[in-house]
């Protein structure tokens, strides 16, 4: 790839209100806009961002300054001055790297290399699918960085491959230095759906027009605990996307599965990957293209059981404002879910939606089924996988959580 004609690099000094020198202090990554109570200039995506003590002048942090955001300033260094150069991208990246490779898991080849401000890059995503590698780019910040961001990975991971994805938000700006959303931009893909691995089992991610980065990687561990769950039952997959749960549940001796989801395109998927696993049954296997809500219903109306019932919605929450009719639509599937669980039966129910903390979840989940007046028990909580590291508050967005009735 061709490095980006890119205007000189500037450096802005910077200054924060109390409370978000505290928080900085404190290793967050994010100023917001109003924090800021004073700035050496303007500044431009990318340009370098220091942060000083209002009091002593002394060093905070440092970043990437982002005047299109809320976030004006994305943190990268903390305590310590270090220059952002490509010895400091090459540091963090190895790190990322050898965290997951420690940690991988035996007949798996897929992962979550870069989980931006978890790892200490702000807004960028890297997903590895077998020897391609997916990057998306959620902030313009990357802008100047992102010739050598993209040498780096593909020396660091050996990747045949690396696909660039941009966010809606960060599309055009990509677009006027000639970059594009699904752009190859190293190597040779001979083909936009890419193989891979997971706990053993063959799946299909569709890198330059899937969802994401092609897949969700991040219920890796939860799909494998369903598949251990399935055996001799019937299952209902409800937001399947590509039948991540369905497969595991096949492949784990489910007697049948059912898997929903409004997208037809997300559901070939899901077939394709039962095909190349060669557990594909039209019998088996049961289709629906709905809305997950109307679905649901009309199972209930159908006097449909199943002995195991995974829920995993996108995210309900994404700003302060659909935080109420987020936590309606919850425990709407929590009720749903519960009326087609069979007797001993497991519900097994999770939320990507980061504004909800874990507990918050877990005890509005619980609360609905108390009004049930079922016997039931929580069997487990889980939240991230080991490639999806938390490092600070609003890092953490999946949890999960297995419930067993007795009635």
């Amino acid at each position: 790839m061709n490095a980006i004609e890119y205007s000189e690099i500037s450096r802005l000094a910077i200054k924060l209100k109390p409370s978000a020198e505290r928080m900085v202090k404190k290793s967050h990554p994010w100023i917001f806009a109003d924090s800021i109570i004073k700035q050496s200039s303007s500044g431009k995506a990318g340009d370098v961002a220091v942060v000083f003590d209002t009091k002593t002048n002394k060093f905070l942090a440092c970043g990437l300054f982002d005047p299109d955001s809320p976030i004006k300033v994305k943190l990268l260094q903390f305590h310590e001055p270090k220059e952002i150069n490509t010895w400091f991208f090459r540091a963090k990246i190895n790190a990322a790297y050898t965290l997951r490779q420690t940690e991988l898991y035996r007949g798996t080849d897929s992962y979550r290399l870069i989980f931006g401000e978890n790892d200490g890059l702000p807004g960028l995503i890297a997903d590895v699918y077998a020897d391609v590698l997916v990057l998306k780019l959620y902030s313009l910040i990357w802008l100047p960085y992102i010739s050598e961001i993209i040498e780096i990975l593909a020396e660091i991971t050996s990747s045949n491959a690396i696909v660039l994805r941009t966010s809606r938000i960060t599309k055009k700006g990509f677009e006027k230095v000639g970059l594009n959303n699904g752009q190859i931009v190293f190597g040779v893909l001979d083909s936009n759906v890419v193989l891979f691995k997971e706990h053993f089992l063959n799946f299909e991610a569709d890198v330059i027009n899937g969802h994401k980065t092609g897949y969700f990687l991040d219920h890796r561990h939860n799909r494998k605990k369903v598949g251990k769950i399935a055996k001799d039952k019937h299952v209902l997959d409800v937001f399947s996307y590509a039948g991540g749960f369905s497969i595991h549940a096949l492949m784990g001796g489910a007697k049948s599965v059912t898997s929903i989801d409004i997208s037809r395109k997300a559901l070939e998927f899901a077939k394709r990957n039962a095909e190349i696993n060669d557990i594909f049954d039209n019998k088996r296997h049961r289709i629906m293209v709905s809305d997950a809500f109307e679905a649901l219903h009309t199972l209930i109306n159908e006097n449909k059981k199943y002995n195991l019932v995974v829920i995993d919605p996108p995210s309900f929450a994404k700003s302060k404002l659909e935080m109420k009719k987020a936590i309606t639509q919850y425990q709407q599937l929590v009720i749903l879910g519960e009326k087609l669980t069979a007797r001993n039966g497991h519900l097994v129910l999770a939320s990507c939606s980061s504004r909800i903390k874990a507990n918050d979840f877990f005890l509005l989940t619980h609360q609905c089924l108390l009004k049930t007046e079922r016997t039931f028990e929580i069997q487990e909580q889980t939240q991230h996988d080991f490639d999806h590291p938390i490092g600070f508050p609003e890092g953490a967005y999946l949890k999960c959580i297995y419930y067993r009735f007795y009635d």
